[in-house]
């Protein structure tokens, strides 16, 4: 009997989704069929939004991911096709993740490599362990960038730094990435499940709407105009504040204290 191994698990726990990719032996590197569960996770995700406060990506094994595979590649009949097939399916899911109207924290263990580096970009809030890396991995294929690298890279760690790191080949270790910017903390690989716990659980206890429409906001601030840009905050704060949580927090707040008034 033959048991398939699913490369991308999805798990929900008390408002936290967590996407983790299992295919440790090839670094979860991201074949077809993988594209397609990662795809098909974030799916998941969109239709039980009402329930998800949080999202985590998380990876097996030493690596975080290696990118797309590119043994398949290699083997591919007509590699053109297959290729742009692989890149349309991880766009697709990565255009959803990003869309998602809620918090995405990235937990990297290990090395990041080309589309790794794109889920992290995906992300916004990274936490990596002190032996991770990144390192585009497109010039050492002969290939060029995807998964939205070169789209975010720039606005993340800077025109010039992106620049190296794409047309070097550079590795980056996770003390540079959190100097650049590409990474929001750093701790040894044995606290990093603990930290990634306390930081998710924050996020998580505050009203989730309100920590999703700021990450919403977040993402879309370095893809439009300032004016356009306030816009969205001033019609989203205005309906914020007919939700439940903001009438009952507006009110607490307002109500008068013993103290208020008094005199010494």
């Amino acid at each position: 009997m033959t048991t398939t191994v699913p490369q991308v698990v999805l798990s929900a726990s008390d408002g936290v989704a967590t996407i983790r990719l299992a295919r440790p032996d090839a670094g979860n590197a991201l074949d077809l069929p993988g594209a397609l569960a990662l795809r098909a996770a974030v799916g998941e995700i969109v239709r039980a939004l009402d329930t998800v406060h949080v999202v985590v990506l998380r990876a097996e094994g030493r690596l975080f991911c290696a990118g797309g595979d590119v043994r398949a590649m290699a083997a591919a009949e007509d590699r053109p096709a297959f290729v742009a097939e692989l890149a349309g399916v991880l766009h697709e899911a990565l255009a959803e993740l990003r869309a998602l109207p809620v918090p995405v924290v990235a937990v990297v263990q290990g090395a990041a490599a080309g589309a790794g580096v794109g889920l992290v970009l995906a992300a916004d809030v990274v936490l990596a362990a002190e032996r991770a890396t990144f390192v585009a991995a497109y010039p050492s294929v002969g290939l060029s960038p995807d998964c939205g690298v070169s789209a975010l890279l720039p606005a993340v760690v800077g025109a010039r730094r992106a620049a190296l790191f794409l047309l070097t080949g550079t590795r980056v270790d996770a003390a540079t990435a959190l100097d650049w910017g590409l990474v929001t903390e750093v701790c040894p690989v044995e606290t990093l499940d603990a930290r990634a716990g306390e930081v998710v659980a924050a996020i998580a206890a505050l009203p989730h709407r309100a920590v999703g429409e700021a990450a919403r906001l977040l993402r879309r601030s370095g893809e439009r105009s300032y004016a356009a840009q306030l816009a969205d905050e001033a019609a989203t704060i205005a309906r914020l504040s007919a939700t439940d949580d903001a009438t009952a927090l507006l009110t607490a707040f307002a109500r008068p204290h013993p103290t208020d008034g008094a005199t010494s």
